[in-house]
C-alpha cells in the first residue's frame, strides 16, 4: 500500500527538498505551490494557502484520495519592519495569516482525506514545520513578527493534536533548524537536504504516543 503525502509551500527550500526525498522514498508526493515550479510528485500550482478557494479547489480535485501524512511547510519571515517599538503591522498581519492561520486551514480542508488514510491505515499524521525562535522562554525580540507566528501556530497544532486524538490522527511540530533557504540565508548551518530527510523521518515516525510533541528535524525535544 503506498503512501501519500500532502505538502504545502512545494515550489522551493524545504518543501521541494522534502518532495524530492519522499518520492526517492516511494511516497506519492502531492505539492501545493503558488507558481509552478517542477519537482517531483502531483503539482498543483496557483495555491496560496492562505486563499480558502484555491484549497477548496485541490480538495475537490482529490475527492476522497486518502492522505496518509500532510505537511504544513509554507511560510513567511514576515516585514522588513517588525521591532515591537516599530511595527509593519500589514506585514506582520500577512505573516499570521500565512504563518498561522493558513496551516489550521489546511487541516481543516483536507481533513476528510486525512480521515480516509486514518480509515485505511489505522492512523494519519500532520507535521508543521515551525521554529524554535517562537518558543516562549526564548526572550529575544528580533523579527518579532515571525516568532509571535511560530508561536502561534504551535498552540493551534498543540490544540489539533488534543482534538484529534480519539480519531488516530497524530499532530507534531518540527523544527527544521537554521537550514540554508532562501529564507535561512546562506549563513545558515543545515543543509536544506539534511533538513528534509530528518522532517521526513520526524512525521513518519510520530504515532498516537508522540502526538502534540516539538521536536527539531534531528529528533530532539523542543520546549515550547
Amino acid at each position: 500500500m503506498k503512501r501519500t503525502m500532502l505538502i504545502t509551500g512545494a515550489g522551493r527550500g524545504i518543501g521541494r527538498a522534502l518532495g524530492v526525498f519522499a518520492s526517492e522514498q516511494g511516497i506519492d508526493v502531492i505539492a501545493l505551490v503558488r507558481a509552478h515550479a517542477g519537482g517531483p510528485g502531483e503539482v498543483f500550482d496557483g495555491v496560496d494557502v492562505t486563499g480558502k478557494d484555491a484549497l477548496d479547489r485541490v480538495a475537490a480535485m482529490l475527492g476522497d484520495r486518502p492522505v496518509d501524512l500532510l505537511v504544513n511547510n509554507a511560510g513567511i519571515i514576515g516585514p522588513e519592519r517588525q521591532s515591537t517599538l516599530d511595527m509593519d503591522f500589514d506585514g506582520f498581519r500577512h505573516a499570521l495569516e500565512v504563518n498561522t492561520l493558513a496551516p489550521l486551514r489546511v487541516v481543516q480542508t483536507f481533513l476528510p482525506n486525512l480521515r480516509a488514510a486514518r480509515d485505511r491505515a489505522g492512523i494519519a499524521r500532520i507535521v508543521t514545520i515551525s521554529s524554535q525562535m517562537g518558543r516562549m522562554n526564548y526572550a529575544k525580540s528580533d523579527r518579532i513578527a515571525y516568532r509571535a507566528s511560530k508561536t502561534a501556530v504551535n498552540k493551534l497544532m498543540q490544540g489539533l493534536a488534543t482534538d484529534l486524538a480519539a480519531e488516530s490522527i497524530a499532530v507534531r511540530v518540527v523544527d527544521p533548524g537554521w537550514a540554508r533557504t532562501e529564507m535561512g540565508g546562506p549563513d545558515a548551518t543545515v543543509k536544506v537536504e539534511d533538513a528534509a530527510a530528518g522532517i521526513h523521518a520526524r512525521a513518519w515516525e510520530t504515532d498516537m504516543d508522540s502526538t502534540g510533541t516539538f521536536v527539531d528535524y534531528l529528533g530532539a525535544e523542543v520546549s515550547w
